[in-house]
């Protein structure tokens, strides 16, 4: 498997060229830097996911596209084949498992937070609605300075196109799945 930063080069790069926009251009849509950006298409940089958001909303695509190689019609995919993105210092792990892809709205994800994790996320697309189911522990997120705490076997949704937290507020990892879901 190609390394996330070189699959997330050549994304960058081909949907740049695709939609013929320079990288003062890019830079100016998603204010990230045109050196950082260019470091980031010649895969020289791994940037943040912070970053890689804000290209995302910038350019008004998917997370994913950004960083997934395009599946054929049928594909099983084993946590071997996903590379983990790692937050709050790898109390975070998120499994990207199917990215967003042309006719569907929507990417899926796993992700597992050590006790006290704790992850910001950036505004998302307007429109754009998150759509999470807690397995195992406890998770607290919060909206416009609103908390909502799920646990076991519960499941939330909400529009995420506005900054919001999630923090594993039990006693244990918690395990959940999150799909987010983009307006046409």
């Amino acid at each position: 498997m190609k390394p996330i930063h070189l699959i997330l080069a050549h994304n960058l790069k081909s949907l740049r060229e695709q939609r013929k926009l320079s990288l003062d251009k890019v830079a100016e849509l998603t204010g990230i830097s045109k050196t950082m950006l260019g470091q980031i298409e010649r895969g020289e940089s791994s940037p943040s996911i912070t970053t890689v958001w804000k290209i995302a909303n910038g350019l008004k695509l998917s997370f994913t596209s950004l960083i997934h190689e395009p599946y054929s019609n049928t594909v099983v995919v084993s946590r071997d084949d996903v590379q983990a993105l790692i937050e709050d210092n790898g109390r975070i792990r998120i499994y990207p498992h199917f990215p967003f892809e042309d006719g569907r709205r929507f990417e899926m994800y796993s992700l597992e937070m050590n006790k006290g994790g704790y992850l910001t996320a950036e505004s998302h697309i307007e429109g754009t609605e998150e759509f999470i189911t807690v397995f195992q522990g406890e998770l607290t997120v919060r909206i416009d300075n609103q908390e909502y705490t799920v646990g076991h076997g519960e499941a939330i949704r909400f529009t995420a196109d506005k900054p919001h937290v999630y923090h594993n507020s039990g006693d244990s990892m918690n395990r959940l799945s999150m799909v987010i879901h983009y307006p046409k």
